[in-house]
């Protein structure tokens, strides 16, 4: 994440604006790196609004390995959902098992995306298992690179999840069953004066403070925009159609593309 990308955006001077902003942190996680995340949640807190977080139940991946883990993790996360955080799960082991983009292909690996049902099946169940077992419940789902398939959307249902945080657009709408909350296309995106509601996507991991006043910045000038996600359960969730469903995986492949692009010329 490079401070020199996050838009500033701009304050409105007069009239009600159009397109609303949520927000969702990824990788949530006991070992974390804590003083970001911290830094975040008083930003939340100072501008009046709630993110959705996304816990990854049993995190595997070093990646996401910062701090050491804190024990009163879940009783923090109970704490923070009682207090009007929005919790998701974020896959389970937060393991990229396949060269597969899925559905939403933003992305060429997915831990889920083409994989046997039955795998996928203990994966999710799992998940859902070591969440509650901490009182964690949720009926959302956060995949990580935002990559899943139609298997994985059907397992979700079966076990009671009934929201999937991604897609695009600019209003929650239902696909195979399932409610889908749209991210931005591009964070840019979100400072348009289209009417609707987008998320914007945080990897709160690393934040320098660089990053973290840029975001402050963004806050403060846009007050309007900014709103908690329990918004979208707010809002009727109308069926995607044809059209919609495809120029959603257009877009989706073409942004996986250019990022993959962009990392060769950068290694060039």
């Amino acid at each position: 994440m490079n401070a020199d990308s996050i838009p500033e955006g701009r304050a409105e001077e007069q009239g009600e604006i159009a397109m609303k902003i949520a927000v969702r942190m990824d990788d949530i996680t006991p070992d974390m790196d804590w003083k970001s995340f911290d830094a975040f949640v008083s930003l939340f807190r100072k501008y009046n609004f709630f993110p959705l977080l996304g816990i990854v139940p049993q995190n595997q991946d070093p990646k996401l390995t910062v701090d050491e883990a804190d024990p009163d993790f879940y009783q923090k996360m109970i704490n923070l959902q009682k207090e009007g955080f929005c919790l998701a799960m974020h896959g389970c082991n937060h393991l990229y098992a396949t060269k597969k983009g899925g559905c939403f292909p933003l992305n060429p690996q997915s831990e889920f995306a083409g994989r046997q049902e039955s795998e996928q099946r203990a994966l999710l169940a799992k998940g859902k298992e070591l969440l509650e077992k901490e009182g964690i419940y949720t009926d959302i789902f956060m995949a990580p690179g935002h990559t899943l398939d139609r298997t994985t959307v059907k397992i979700l249902k079966e076990l009671g999840f009934r929201c999937i945080t991604d897609g695009f657009g600019t209003a929650p709408y239902k696909r195979w069953g399932m409610v889908w909350l749209p991210i931005s296309f591009l964070r840019r995106f979100c400072f348009t004066d289209k009417e609707g509601i987008t998320t914007l996507v945080i990897h709160a991991n690393h934040s320098t403070k660089q990053q973290l006043d840029a975001y402050e910045k963004m806050f403060s000038e846009n007050p309007d925009r900014f709103v908690s996600y329990s918004v979208f359960f707010e809002m009727e969730a109308k069926p995607q159609s044809l059209p919609a469903r495809i120029k959603e995986y257009g877009l989706a492949l073409g942004k996986q593309w250019a990022a993959r692009a962009k990392r060769a010329l950068r290694r060039g």
